[in-house]
């Protein structure tokens, strides 16, 4: 099922190079996720700069790869996708024939944003910081929930797996939404998990968060620190989201979609809604097509590295 939103401009708006029809930005996932919000949320914002609607339009399927392969192949000139984690690194990384090839099919138009992970106990667990949880998991009989196998937060366990030397069970479930609330439950004694999720329960301190998961603090959470902070170099993750567009769009149509991006990224309300969603906007250094593929390369190599030593495979 498709559903499609329409972002009009407003009349005094500044232009950039003429795009001649309305752009078309496909999320590979439902309406309501959180790729949808952030994709609606990046159209409002770009239709000024670009003097034509942008259309949002939804095609969910096989884990983000059925909009992805879409936009993959669109030869129109004026669509483009809202990419993540899984159709544009874990997909690719796990799925053993893909229908588009990373990142050759696709021309990198920017990184917008990151929304890190929490590291989570329930709020009376007797695991006060990381070390605490560490220490655990190295005395046996810890487990931690995922949003399920090959997920951003599967993977993210691995990797902390690997930099501190333990392991535990590792739960997948299908969605935060299931996994969270079973260490509210007491049934989990630990999760890695969306920030999104776990921040109601954690403002009504029915959970407590160990660590955040992003390069920086969360400005959810500013007085939680990150596992680099706990003292794990470089060991950061979570969900992602950029803009592609199909390789074959035309360099101006290209240059001129981005630059309203770069705008739209800078708009006083874009970022405000950005924090009241708990996402952290992709910092300068990090926008634009170049340092896009750079990140994106990096993440392959290291979902590729991760995937090999732990051995994850998908479901």
């Amino acid at each position: 099922m498709q559903r499609r939103a329409l972002f009009l401009i407003p009349l005094a708006a500044p232009a950039l190079a003429q795009v001649e029809r309305p752009v078309r930005l496909v999320v590979p996932f439902a309406a309501g996720t959180s790729s949808d919000v952030q994709a609606r949320l990046l159209a409002l914002h770009m239709a000024p700069h670009l003097q034509q609607p942008v259309v949002v339009e939804n095609r969910a399927g096989a884990g983000g790869m059925v909009g992805a392969e879409a936009v993959a192949r669109a030869t129109d000139g004026h669509t483009i996708l809202l990419g993540s984690n899984g159709p544009l690194v874990n997909n690719p990384v796990l799925q053993p024939r893909m229908p588009y090839a990373v990142p050759d099919d696709f021309a990198p138009l920017s990184l917008v944003s990151r929304s890190p992970l929490t590291l989570t106990v329930r709020a009376d667990s007797a695991i006060r910081d990381v070390a605490g949880w560490v220490a655990a998991a190295r005395a046996g009989g810890m487990a931690i929930g995922s949003s399920g196998q090959g997920s951003a937060t599967h993977f993210l366990i691995e990797q902390l797996f690997a930099a501190a030397g333990v392991r535990a069970e590792h739960v997948p479930y299908r969605g935060s939404s299931l996994s969270v609330p079973d260490v509210v439950a007491g049934n989990l004694p630990s999760v890695m998990a969306e920030i999104s999720t776990v921040f109601p329960l954690w403002r009504d301190a029915r959970v407590r968060v160990l660590a955040t998961t992003g390069p920086r603090r969360s400005v959810l959470m500013p007085d939680v620190a990150t596992l680099i902070e706990a003292g794990f170099a470089g060991l950061t993750g979570g969900s992602w989201a950029a803009l592609v567009a199909p390789a074959a769009m035309p360099a101006p149509v290209r240059e001129t979609i981005t630059q309203a991006t770069l705008r739209a990224m800078e708009t006083p309300a874009y970022l405000e809604r950005q924090r009241e969603v708990g996402a952290d906007v992709a910092a300068p250094e990090e926008r634009g097509p170049a340092p896009l593929l750079a990140f994106w390369r990096a993440e392959l190599a290291r979902t590729r590295a991760t995937a090999v030593a732990a051995r994850i495979t998908a479901e």
